[in-house]
């Protein structure tokens, strides 16, 4: 819609414009300030150039009415192209919303380390990662999605080690359990795997743990994946990040010659202070190991080098001392950081009646992400993980996500997309009748609703580009709860509008789905 209006704009002015939604619905759908950028070309009061392009819009086929005020040129749409709009929507519904924004584009998200079971945290890096891809997919992009997995260091080494202690525990030796290690009944249960798996005789010599370490990240690996596939989350590619050190030779030499590294106290230092970074960082430590940071300059090095048009990382707020950093080496490699996008993701707190969500002792006292799915479904959970800003804290009541009224925001929304089906069915009209029917002496509510609904592409793309699909999420509660409000007001069945009506309830339904599609939730069509 927007697309068509701007170029009409250019096409009749000359010049490309900026369209507004006004506060004040009266003032019309769209608004324009071009006449304030004129000014001091046309060397005219804005109020003056703002009468004179209206005028040119006397005979447009698009406006209901075009109206001059203040310097504002503020556009009302006709019932014809917003009929139009809605028929071609509904004969091709599959293209509705879709754009040609055309970049090739690489999503980093969810990267969990491979020691437990999923939990709330990463659920909703997850979904937020996943909905953006579905979004810039649906809008011409071109989309990689891709888990990075952290499989190198001390954490694997543990984890291998808490499996050791817990199969010689269960074989019933005695057994001294250090300060750190993997607690929860989760590794209980991998030891008993493994007890299965390697000969029992292995368990009395720690040359067994790095097999362990190796095939516990495996089975975690297929736990997490498994986890992620219940809510419709799938992978294009997956990078071990214990695989990438075989490149930090190649990656240092490059580092060394752009300058990028000293030594001092035994340790290689990366400049990063150089490039925004608080202080310098340490890459190489005393002992010659690279650091985690090594890590994230190889993987972003190899990314980089495969040539996409810009990298999304989904990162857990945590890491937001890591983004100056990371960004620096990337500098330093030779690369434009401002290709990386960072987008963080904050944590959720779960409540059930108004108090704190029972935690998983199988998980070592994390809320797993599995438990949640089993209780609220994952529709609910993908929702309502995307109903705020990812930097924004996240709380809700999972009590409310089983109530069948207004204020489970899922429910009422796939209620209205229901009640519609329900319309329709019981009508005496095909859908090709309905949507062939003129839609014209609508009122100002029918109109509305109707300019509401054909918003969805617009908002898909604010969307997008903003990495903010709570935007989505916010459009659907707004756009059902308006579908409801009119619902509740007027006939339809039998009425004088009947067809009509049903097919701007045909045109709300379409958002609606379309709008719950790319959330990765499929519209309910009988509740």
């Amino acid at each position: 819609m927007k697309e068509a209006i701007t170029s009409e704009l250019k096409q009749r002015w000359g010049y490309e414009v900026v369209l507004e939604k006004p506060k004040d619905k009266k003032f019309g759908h769209y608004a324009t300030p071009i006449a304030f950028t004129l000014a001091k070309e046309k060397r005219k009061a804005p109020h003056l150039i703002a009468q004179e392009l209206a005028q040119l819009l006397d005979n447009s086929p698009l406006f209901e009415k075009v109206e001059p005020i203040k310097g504002y040129v503020n556009l009302k749409l006709s019932e014809t192209f917003l009929d139009q709009l809605a028929t071609q929507a509904l004969k091709k519904p599959q293209e509705f919303g879709k754009a040609n924004l055309n970049q090739n584009l690489l999503i980093e998200f969810v990267s969990a380390n491979p020691t437990g079971p999923l939990h709330i945290g990463h659920a909703r890096g997850a979904v937020i990662g996943d909905a953006l891809s579905r979004i810039g997919k649906h809008l011409g992009n071109k989309i990689t999605k891709e888990y990075y997995i952290n499989d190198a260091g001390r954490q694997i080494e543990l984890l291998g080690l808490s499996i050791f202690l817990f199969a010689r525990e269960i074989l019933g030796k005695e057994v001294t359990f250090p300060e750190e290690y993997y607690r929860g009944e989760y590794v209980r249960e991998l030891a008993k795997e493994a007890l299965e798996v390697f000969p029992k005789e292995e368990f009395e010599k720690e040359e067994i743990i790095p097999k362990l370490s190796e095939w516990g990240k495996e089975k975690m690996m297929e736990r997490i994946v498994s986890t992620l596939k219940e809510v419709g989350i799938e992978f294009d590619s997956f990078v071990s990040e214990k695989e990438l050190y075989r490149y930090w030779d190649e990656v240092f030499e490059l580092l060394k010659a752009n300058g990028a590294v000293y030594e001092k106290d035994g340790k290689i230092w990366l400049k990063s202070s150089e490039y925004g970074d608080e202080k310098d960082r340490v890459v190489v430590r005393e002992d010659k190991r690279p650091t985690y940071l090594a890590g994230d300059i190889i993987y972003h090095y190899l990314k980089f080098k495969r040539g996409y048009d810009r990298y999304i990382n989904i990162w857990g707020a945590d890491h937001h001392g890591y983004i100056a950093r990371v960004k620096a080496a990337i500098k330093f490699l030779g690369f434009d950081p401002d290709k990386l996008e960072i987008v963080l993701a904050q944590m959720v707190s779960l409540l059930k009646g108004g108090e704190p969500y029972k935690m998983s002792k199988r998980a070592g006292n994390f809320i797993l992400m599995e438990d949640v799915i089993k209780e609220i479904g994952a529709d609910a959970l993908r929702f309502m993980f995307l109903t705020k800003k990812s930097d924004t804290h996240l709380e809700f009541d999972i009590e409310m996500l089983k109530k069948e009224d207004s204020s489970n925001p899922i429910y009422y929304i796939n209620y209205a997309h229901a009640r519609i089906n329900s319309v329709v069915e019981k009508s005496n009209f095909s859908y090709d009748e309905i949507v062939e029917v003129e839609l014209k002496g609508l009122n100002e509510e029918a109109k509305s609703l109707l300019f509401n609904a054909l918003t969805l592409p617009e908002v898909l793309q604010e969307a997008f580009i903003k990495r903010e699909i709570q935007k989505v999420t916010d459009y659907l509660k707004a756009l059902s709860a308006q579908f409801h409000s009119f619902y509740n007001q007027h006939k339809v069945l039998g009425s004088e509008f009947e067809k009509q009506y049903l097919k701007l309830f045909l045109t709300v339904a379409l958002a609606i789905r379309v709008g719950l599609a790319l959330l990765g939730i499929e519209a309910k069509k009988r509740m």
